[in-house]
């Protein structure tokens, strides 16, 4: 495949979410249920989020947060299924390890299910340290609805 017409980006302004939320439907099993709202939160909060378009087509993403010295993690890969085997995959997260808010970070982490191989050849390693992970939804729950009452409570009256 030719790809000398391929685009990367990593303007957030360029980010089509509606594209975006498609291409991980088709090609990210772990993020099909994601919605636009929590999207948009996502790429705000990450740096840098890199995208990649063959025209106006989206076709590639992936996105990274980092503290700018000590570590970064890499989000979200994805590549259009009818480009993959063609090296964008692998340049994509290139550009990402290239960025400012990455390229120096001491630890770069990135979770995969299924694709450690390709991780392998870009120079990640296997880790078999604990890894913890908590699910807060019950924590977010609470919280939010903490957080409104505090709001509530704290609204002075208009009498």
């Amino acid at each position: 495949m030719d790809n000398r017409h391929i685009r990367f980006s990593d303007r957030h302004e360029e980010v089509d979410l509606e594209q975006l939320q498609g291409l991980l439907r088709i090609g990210a099993f772990w993020a099909k249920d994601r919605t636009l709202a929590g999207l948009a939160i996502a790429i705000s909060n990450s740096k840098p989020v890199v995208t990649v378009w063959d025209g106006d087509r989206l076709i590639g993403h992936a996105r990274a947060t980092s503290d700018g010295i000590y570590r970064a993690t890499i989000w979200d890969v994805v590549i259009d299924p009818d480009y993959r085997g063609a090296g964008l995959g692998r340049k994509l997260v290139q550009t990402v390890l290239a960025h400012p808010n990455v390229c120096d970070v001491e630890r770069v982490y990135l979770m995969t299910t299924h694709q450690q191989k390709f991780y392998e050849q870009i120079g990640f390693e296997q880790n078999s340290s604990n890894t913890l992970i908590l699910f807060n939804s019950e924590f977010n729950r609470d919280r939010q609805l903490k957080t409104s009452e505090l709001t509530q409570s704290t609204i002075p009256s208009s009498n």
